[in-house]
């Protein structure tokens, strides 16, 4: 199946198969575009809407039955786009200072200790998944794209997703309601976080005039 062909008027709209490959493509596409930096005001809340629409897709998929593959073995869907390391860095430069957060790894692990992520390395990887998958599809191995979205919805880019949503989701909360973050010790991925105070301090500051003012965003109550 060419790209000419991934949207035939001949495909039954109503497919799951057509509607799981539609929402997926316009992940990729919109993301893909938000990373070229054209509009960094907007990055954000767009993210936050991409993110929480593919984990509809996500839902639906999770919630289907065991999508069984028609072949013992994966077909090779041929080299991996070069892209990826590149809109890593894009998405790196366009989310900093708000890039790396904090997240629970499985929430039924008792006592699981947060980890540092970042939204950008988080995007690229679901990306990669979304795109596997992709191939599959537009090579007319439907049945295969469907279970390998399905089971890296559960493995990898389910979670990923979601832990993401999360993310951008509070950092928007903390912005509208001029919220400065409590703390930002573990966050940081490269080096030791200062233990004297000054990163709650560094927090406020960077909120209010590396985050929301950029953005164009104000908070809901003066």
């Amino acid at each position: 199946m060419s790209d000419a062909t991934l949207h035939d008027a001949k495909q039954d709209p109503d497919d799951f198969a057509v509607q799981i490959a539609d929402q997926v493509e316009s992940f990729i596409v919109a993301v893909t575009e938000v990373a070229k930096g054209d509009e960094p005001g907007s990055a954000i809340p767009y993210l936050l809407l991409e993110v929480s629409q593919l984990l509809l897709a996500g839902g639906r998929l999770g919630a289907h039955e065991d999508i069984v593959p028609e072949e013992r073995y994966e077909a090779d869907t041929g080299p991996e786009p070069d892209d990826v390391d590149e809109l890593r860095e894009r998405f790196a430069v366009l989310l900093d200072p708000a890039d790396v957060y904090s997240e629970v790894f499985d929430p039924y692990v008792p006592r699981s200790e947060p980890v540092a992520c970042r939204i950008s390395d988080d995007l690229a990887d679901i990306i990669t998944d979304l795109r596997h998958g992709m191939a599959h599809y537009r090579a007319g191995r439907v049945t295969e794209a469907l279970w390998w979205w399905q089971f890296s919805y559960f493995s990898n880019w389910g979670p990923t997703a979601s832990a993401t949503l999360r993310a951008l989701q509070s950092l928007l909360a903390h912005i509208r309601t001029e919220s400065p973050l409590d703390e930002l010790d573990g966050l940081d991925t490269d080096a030791a976080a200062a233990e004297d105070g000054s990163l709650e301090e560094e927090a406020g500051r960077v909120m209010a005039e590396e985050i929301a003012a950029p953005l164009g965003l104000k908070s809901a109550r003066r």
